[in-house]
């Protein structure tokens, strides 16, 4: 087994920005968040601690984009405008991975996605349910 087999790569829809990551769970623990901003964005993310991600090219070609609290830092492709990938509010050490930059990955590869209670953040006082706000389902025609 070489030390290459746990990272994954990836780049945002017009390749400027390319990286490399290694997931904390793999693939297995895939999720959503219904906050106001993840509901827009839409994304399905994995997590990786926030060491484990390097960017290979276009590092001067992320943007970062910031709300509220100024905790967490959303990156994206300053060119295609793609999510690559964010440092979480409820955990700095960790990154949430867009797992449609990732190759060969799609989000439609997960038939159920947990959807985190992003409104009751538990960083504003929310929390007392368990953190999940549903579970989104994906069933493919045919």
């Amino acid at each position: 087994m070489g030390e290459d087999e746990d990272w994954r790569r990836g780049a945002c829809h017009c390749g400027a920005v390319r990286f490399r990551v290694k997931l904390r769970d793999g693939l297995r623990e895939v999720r959503r968040c219904d906050c106001s901003f993840c509901r827009m964005r839409g994304a399905v993310v994995a997590t990786a601690r926030a060491g484990d991600l390097e960017i290979v090219e276009g590092a001067d070609k992320l943007t970062l984009y910031q709300f509220r609290t100024n905790t967490a830092r959303h990156h994206f492709c300053s060119v295609c405008g793609i999510y690559t990938h964010h440092r979480r509010r409820s955990d700095p050490s960790e990154l949430g991975v867009n797992v449609a930059c990732l190759e060969g990955v799609s989000p439609f590869d997960f038939r159920e996605v947990v959807v985190n209670d992003g409104i009751n953040h538990p960083s504003d006082g929310g929390g007392a349910s368990d953190g999940v706000a549903g579970t989104l389902r994906y069933f493919p025609r045919g």
